[in-house]
């Protein structure tokens, strides 16, 4: 498994603007330690480059772990998970009326 880079680390962190690109949980609000997360897992042939990383809380990291599909809740048909790389955040989730739970 290739090391990443303190200075790929750093990119992948500053392009995030120190946010889960999944959540959008914010990494000093949550006083969590976030983790660089293949998009793509190694396992499915996924990269260590920065277009296949990004930052992730430890909460939305261990919900995807080695995931790239899962069952939509609504149609139950298989869909792809979001990508952070290519896919826009507000066309995939929305935040509640109270903005306490992501949609």
């Amino acid at each position: 498994m290739p090391r990443l880079s303190r200075k790929l680390r750093e990119q992948v962190t500053r392009t995030a603007n120190n946010r889960c690109e999944y959540c959008q949980a914010s990494q000093e609000m949550t006083m969590a330690q976030f983790h660089i997360d293949h998009i793509t897992p190694r396992s499915a042939g996924g990269s260590t480059e920065f277009d296949n990383l990004c930052l992730s809380c430890p909460f939305c990291n261990q919900f995807k772990r080695q995931q790239r599909f899962a069952r939509d809740p609504q149609t139950g048909r298989r869909v792809r998970l979001f990508r952070p790389r290519s896919d826009d955040w507000r066309k995939h989730f929305q935040w509640s009326a109270d903005s306490v739970e992501i949609i």
